[in-house]
């Protein structure tokens, strides 16, 4: 055992000498994470982190066998389910948690607004958080088409349709998308490009800043906890509130596991261009409440195409969120605002009712 201490030693001081690890060492030490009513939400953004580390480590798994083309990727899928090892489980691990990483963010973004984490100088961290949460769509987006099964081609097909809507550049950004006129096999392979390359790379440079942010500046203590004279007693980042984070992991590993186990993903039947598409096709929950908004839409309001308007508004509101520092300023100065509360409650209700409704709908044949 002493032997095994005193080389374990030698390692860290040859570490030490070339990396300076006891500069980071003093840098986690020194952490502190506040300690009051709200530290629950703390854990959500590490959480997500979480769930996009099994992201990228399934994946990696699923691209030894996975072949992104039109001829081969339903096949190759296919193989991966039921010829390699565990193949089902891995794939079923990665969409679940995918789903529950989309879950965690939303999550994680609404408590950062109810709490006005966001307020001065954490400006540029709301910033990168929310253009995190639209990578994390954009990648749910682009891997719901990788099987080429039926379900994911013309649930895509709808998708770029409805981009095609968006004034001037829609229709230009739809073709370079699919790489044509209509969903292909060019359109496989510009998604899965993205989603392997473009989406990582950017998510890579804004997740270092994000959390460089965090650790600069520190966990933001609610208004409310604020103005009651701040936070009682502090908890050390390591080894206390690390711990609790794995206890966390851990237990989103267990219930991944299980979702997989018992809710395994399926494949379904191959895309088919020339068949006629599925009655009540569906978009994924996270974009059920925008698809059934634009449902509900006449088809002309004033002198605009309903569909039209839809998405300008659903384009306006995501301008509104990444700016919302700067809209409310109140927070910043200690000032309470309920209309804003308001209006954070209003949007979570909101999402929740229209997205259970478009799932309660009946599909149209």
């Amino acid at each position: 055992m002493g032997n095994l201490k005193q080389r374990f030693s030698g390692v860290w001081a040859w570490l030490d000498e070339r990396l300076d690890l006891a500069a980071v060492r003093k840098i986690a030490e020194k952490k502190e994470v506040p300690v009051h009513r709200h530290t629950i939400w703390y854990y959500l953004g590490g959480m997500t982190l979480f769930l996009y580390l099994i992201q990228i480590a399934t994946g990696i798994l699923l691209l030894f066998y996975y072949r992104p083309s039109a001829e081969d990727a339903y096949e190759s899928v296919q193989f991966l389910m039921s010829e390699v090892h565990f193949g089902w489980l891995f794939r079923s691990i990665h969409a679940w948690s995918a789903n529950l990483m989309i879950f965690t963010a939303f999550l994680h973004l609404f408590s950062v607004l109810l709490l006005r984490s966001y307020r001065q100088p954490r400006e540029i961290s709301w910033i990168s958080g929310v253009l995190l949460l639209g990578l994390a769509m954009a990648f749910g987006f682009t891997g719901y088409l990788l099987p080429w099964n039926e379900l994911a081609y013309f649930a895509t097909r709808v998708g770029t349709q409805i981009m095609e809507a968006v004034p001037f550049i829609g229709a230009y950004m739809a073709t370079v998308l699919r790489g044509g006129d209509d969903v292909s096999g060019a359109t496989l392979t510009r998604f899965y490009a993205i989603h392997v390359a473009v989406l990582p790379m950017l998510t890579t440079f804004l997740l270092g800043l994000h959390l460089f942010l965090v650790q600069k500046l520190g966990m933001s203590v609610p208004l409310d906890v604020e103005r009651e004279g701040g936070a009682k007693a502090g908890m050390k980042f390591v080894p206390n509130f690390l711990l609790r984070d794995l206890v966390g992991w851990l237990t989103a590993l267990a219930i991944l596991a299980a979702l997989a186990a018992y809710f395994p993903a399926h494949l379904g039947a191959k895309a088919d261009p020339f068949a006629p598409a599925p009655a009540g096709i569906k978009p994924e929950w996270y974009f059920m409440f925008m698809f059934q908004t634009l449902k509900y839409l006449p088809a002309h309001i004033l002198w605009l195409e309903g569909e039209v308007v839809g998405i300008l508004g659903f384009m306006l509101a995501g301008v509104l969120l990444l700016i919302w520092p700067f809209i409310e300023r109140g927070s910043g100065r200690g000032e309470p605002s309920r209309v804003f509360t308001w209006i954070v409650v209003g949007m979570i209700v909101y999402i929740i009712v229209v997205t259970y409704l478009g799932y309660a709908a009946e599909p149209m044949a």
